[in-house]
C-alpha cells in the first residue's frame, strides 16, 4: 500500500515529472473547487421561492464573458501543452554514454540482455548514477514497461523498437509492472529493477554466465544473411561500406543528409529504397522485414554501431561513403 501511494523517487527523471504532476493536480483541484462552489452558491441563491433578482444578462456582457473565458481556457491549455511537450522532448535526449540494455516483452515476462551478453528474466540490474537506455520490443501483443519509482512508462509495441532512458540515483529494488492489459496473466507480468553501486554492478556482470553479446550475434547474422557479400570491403557489388558509419552524417541520393543513428540503420535494413545513399543504386533486397525478427534486427544494429570500435579485425568492413566524401 505504501508503494502505491508513495513509490519513492529513485531516478533523476522524477523531478520534472513530479513538478508537472503536482501543478496539474493543483490546477484540477482549483477548477473543481471553483465549479463546485459556484454550483452550490447558485443553487442556494437562486433556489425556487428565493427573493434573488432574476433579470436577463445584457447580451454584450454575456458575449464579453464568454470570449474572456474562452481565451483564458485556451491560454491555460496551450501553456500546459508547451510545458509538458518541452519536458518530454528534453527527457527524450539519450546521453551519449548511456548503458544500452535490450528488453524483450512477451506473454507474460520481461527478458533483458546486457551489453556483456548477460541475460535476465523479470529482473534488471543497473548501476547507480549512470544513465541507462532501454531498447524494447514485443514478441506478441502491446505491453507497457512501467517503473513507478522512476516515473517511467513506455508502451512496447509489436513491430517497433521503443526507446526509454533513465538515470537511477538510489540503490535498492524497485518493481516493474506491465501497465497495458496483455492477456490472461497480465497482472502477473512483474519484475524488479535492482540498482547497485557501480563497482558491485561490475562484479555482478562479470559473474554472469558467458554469452555472446548482441554485437557478436549481429556479426554472425551479418554473414549468415549475406550482408557481408555486398557490404564487405572486398565485395564486387557496389554497396555502401559500413565501418565507422554510426553517428556520422550520410549524404543521400535526393540531396538530404541524415545522421546514421539506430533509427536510420533499422530503416535502411527494413526499407532500403527510402533513404538511398548518394552514389549507389537501390539494389538491396526489400524482404528483410519478413526475414528478420526484432531481436535479430537489434543485434544487427548493435553490430553496425560497433564496427570499427573494438570488434576483431576479421569481423570488420571498411569506410562508409559519407567518410569517403569527407575525405
Amino acid at each position: 500500500m505504501d508503494r502505491l501511494f508513495s513509490p519513492g523517487a529513485a531516478s533523476a527523471n522524477t523531478g520534472g515529472f513530479d513538478t508537472l504532476f503536482t501543478a496539474l493536480s493543483i490546477l484540477s483541484i482549483l477548477i473543481v473547487l471553483l465549479v463546485g462552489t459556484l454550483i452550490v452558491v447558485f443553487s442556494v441563491r437562486f433556489r425556487e421561492g428565493s427573493d434573488a433578482p432574476r433579470h436577463r444578462v445584457p447580451s454584450l456582457h454575456a458575449r464579453e464573458f464568454e470570449i474572456g473565458w474562452t481565451i483564458v481556457t485556451a491560454f491555460v491549455a496551450v501553456f500546459i501543452f508547451w510545458w509538458a511537450a518541452s519536458y518530454r522532448i528534453t527527457d527524450d535526449e539519450v546521453p551519449a554514454d548511456a548503458l544500452e540494455i535490450h528488453v524483450e516483452a512477451k506473454q507474460w515476462m520481461w527478458k533483458t540482455q546486457h551489453p556483456s551478453g548477460a541475460r535476465e528474466i523479470n529482473a534488471l540490474h543497473v548501476p547507480r548514477g549512470h544513465p541507462v537506455v532501454l531498447r524494447m520490443s514485443s514478441q506478441d501483443v502491446i505491453h507497457s514497461f512501467y517503473v513507478p519509482a522512476f516515473r517511467l512508462k513506455q508502451d512496447v509495441v509489436p513491430g517497433r523498437i521503443s526507446t526509454l532512458w533513465f538515470e537511477p540515483t538510489e540503490t535498492g529494488t524497485y518493481p516493474i509492472e506491465c501497465a497495458e492489459y496483455c492477456g490472461t496473466d497480465h497482472a502477473r507480468m512483474l519484475g524488479e529493477v535492482t540498482v547497485m553501486e557501480p563497482e558491485l554492478y561490475a562484479e555482478w556482470s562479470a559473474a554472469q554466465p558467458e554469452a555472446d553479446t548482441l554485437a557478436r550475434q549481429g556479426a554472425a547474422l551479418f554473414t549468415a544473411q549475406g550482408c557481408s557479400g555486398c557490404h564487405a570491403a572486398a565485395s564486387r557489388v557496389h554497396a555502401p561500406l559500413l565501418d565507422g558509419i554510426y553517428g556520422r552524417p550520410v549524404a543521400l541520393a535526393d540531396g538530404r543528409t541524415v545522421l546514421a543513428d539506430e533509427a536510420y540503420i533499422r530503416d535502411s535494413i527494413l526499407m532500403p529504397r527510402r533513404d538511398v545513399v548518394a552514389g549507389y543504386e537501390p539494389i538491396m533486397p526489400t524482404n528483410f522485414a519478413e526475414i528478420l525478427s526484432l531481436g535479430e534486427l537489434a543485434a544487427l544494429t548493435a553490430y553496425i554501431r560497433e564496427l570499427g570500435a573494438g570488434l576483431p579485425p576479421d569481423a570488420r568492413v571498411l569506410r562508409s561513403p559519407a567518410m569517403e566524401t569527407e575525405r
